[in-house]
């Protein structure tokens, strides 16, 4: 059995495995990798460093999305 983990998405209370990287958590989400930025703690993770970055017990996670229009 996975240890879970309580952060906050979006400033919504969520439960996530331990020891995932941001690269695990937005496949887990199912969300595009290309158009999508996440913040932890008030910092932007570059996507260069998502597969090194782990989430950590109560981090405050920002997700934002690309939308195209005109």
């Amino acid at each position: 059995m996975a240890t879970m983990i309580t952060i906050r998405l979006n400033d919504e209370p969520m439960s996530c495995e331990a020891e995932q990287t941001v690269n695990q958590f937005v496949k887990q989400l199912d969300l595009p990798i290309q158009g999508t930025a996440i913040a932890i703690n008030q910092r932007i993770v570059a996507a260069s460093e998502w597969s090194t970055t782990v989430i950590a017990d109560g981090d405050q996670i920002a997700l934002f999305q690309a939308i195209a229009g005109g």
